[in-house]
Parts: structure tokens; sequence; C-alpha cells
């Protein structure tokens, strides 16, 4: 894995092992804007890491309950969902409860999440041994709405970038969904198949849109990344040394290096790097993701537009 990022052929990315923390279930990867750091969680050992870029080290930065996924609040804060529907803040070391738990959830624990553009937060989750999954909308005033249910694994989530269409995976049934989005309501209408991925390709799992309002794919037991055109065809393909390749995100100061996350650390069947944080070079530049806002009742996307987007130096980088 010690390859010379000027003997790579710019055809043919190669993912470069960043930080090797053997995850079980490493998800989640997510740009920190005001950090300038990637961080990233292993959902069954409830752990967080962080990555810096400038200093090539990476550390666990949190240890505890199970980590489904977490979205970045505008102030900096990570905010958590945990299992059993409990929804937490985590700033500078500490735990604020925002929701103790979903009863429905008691058995099951949060999947994916994502923040969209108002500030409000979709968050899937798991099955239980009684029904299928759900997938929520958490308001900023911390309200939960159901807003799909009957989902055999809620999954990797993005929205295009004139806000008007948000994508959703479900796993198990091998389908990426479209959906008509309205920014001012959080509603969902129209669901209709965007992407329904053969049987050998693994399964869909995280995802983002580039600046070019591409859909990228990570596929669980598929090892690579998946860059769709708009109308749901294939464009290319991403190769990993490990089968299973779970979520993505574009970081740097530029957003132009892809971070992906990785699991089956400890499984030499999974890859000798399972588990581990990868950024690779595909010669595309991503976009900023959208900051939670739970709980911040005033109207600041002004200030979200400076902490989150203007901090690249672009006016390219506004979505």
């Amino acid at each position: 894995m010690n390859h010379d990022a000027s003997e790579t052929r710019r055809d043919v990315p190669v993912p470069l092992v960043v930080a090797n923390c053997l995850c079980h279930t490493g998800e989640n990867p997510a740009w920190h804007p005001l950090e300038q750091k990637v961080y990233w969680c292993d959902i069954p050992k409830g752990r967080i890491f962080r990555y810096d870029p400038i200093t090539l080290k990476y550390e666990k930065c949190f240890e505890g309950e199970q980590v489904g996924g977490f979205t970045i609040q505008s102030d900096g804060a990570l905010l958590l969902f945990m299992a059993q529907g409990a929804i937490r803040l985590w700033r500078d070391g500490e735990l604020k409860t925002v929701i103790e738990e979903i009863p429905e959830e008691r058995d099951t624990r949060f999947n994916d999440v994502i923040a969209d553009p108002a500030g409000r937060v979709f968050c899937g989750t798991m099955p239980t041994t009684r029904r299928l999954g759900r997938l929520y909308r958490l308001d900023r005033d911390a309200k939960l709405t159901v807003v799909l249910e009957g989902i055999g694994c809620s999954n990797g989530m993005a929205f295009s970038l004139n806000r008007k269409r948000m994508y959703y995976t479900d796993s198990a049934a091998r389908t990426i969904y479209l959906f008509d989005y309205d920014e001012e309501t959080g509603n969902l209408e129209r669901q209709r198949v965007f992407v329904k991925t053969r049987e050998t390709d693994g399964l869909p799992d995280g995802a983002t849109v580039d600046a070019d309002d591409r859909l990228w794919s990570a596929q669980w037991d598929g090892g690579c990344l998946i860059r769709y055109q708009p109308d749901g065809k294939e464009e290319c393909r991403v190769p990993f040394p490990v089968r299973k390749v779970s979520s993505l995100t574009f970081g740097g100061v530029d957003y132009r290096d892809l971070y992906a996350t990785t699991a089956g650390g400890g499984k030499e069947e999974e890859g000798l790097y399972a588990g581990s944080l990868f950024r690779v070079d595909v010669g595309k530049r991503g976009v900023p993701e959208f900051l939670s806002r739970v709980g911040e009742l005033n109207d600041r996307r002004d200030g979200l537009k400076t902490a989150a987007e203007g901090i690249a130096g672009s006016e390219n980088f506004q979505r």
C-alpha cells in the first residue's frame, strides 16, 4: 500500500491507507470544516476517530455506547445517533442528551444519517426481530417524524446540487431511490428507483454527491466505489483492496480528497487493510456536506455558509 502518488495513473485511482485502525464497522466519514479534520465511527465498538491530514496522524476521540452515525453541528459539536433511538450532543468531551430513547427503537440502533440544507437530520434505524427499519426526520426543534417504514437496511443519502432531490439507499433491497425534496418543509415525495444493483456487485452503502452533481456509492462486499451519471448509469469504479467499503466523503481545503471507510478489521478474508480509513484522488472535487442545526431555532444560514462553505475560499463551493 506504499504507493507513490506521482507514479499512479490518473485514470486508475489508488486508495491509500491513512488510518489503519482495524474498525469492525468503520462508517460515517465526515469532513469537519471548522477543524479541517476527518471524523468517522466504528459502530459496534462505540468509537469515534479523527484524522488530521496536516500532521498525518489520527486519534480516538470518543468511546462509549454504539454510534450508528453522526452529523456535525454548525457550532462544531457532533450530534450522535446511537442505540435505542438515543440522540446526544458531544461537545468538548461531554455528552448532552437531546432524545433519551425512542420506545419503538429500544431493540435496535440508528444507522446512516445526513443533515439537510435547512439543518434537519434524516436518520435511519436498523430492523428489529419484529419489524423492518425506518427513516426518521429530526427537525431543528428535536421533533421526530417517521418518513419511511419497511426498510431492510437504511443507508447512504445525498442531496442534488439544486437541493430539489434526495438519494436514499436501502442496502437490503440493493436499491438507491430518488425522491423529490422540499427544502422548506423537509418533505419527500415521488419515490422512484435510481439504481438497482446486481447481486455480484455487493450492496450499495454510503453515498455522497460531487461538484459535478454525480452520485458516488460505496459497495459493501463489492470492494469498490461507483460513480453514477444523472440517469443512473454507471460511469466508473474505484477498486479497493478490501471487500467491505462502507461510506465516503470529500474533504480537504479544496474538497479534492475522497475519504472512504471500510469494515472487517482483523479478518484476513476481508483484506489486509480492512477496517482502515482510506484516501484516494479520484480527479473530482466534492462539495461540503450540510451541517445540522438541531436545537438552534434561529435562522443562521448566512453564518452557516461562512463556516461550512466559505472556509474553502471559493464561491464554487456554495451549494
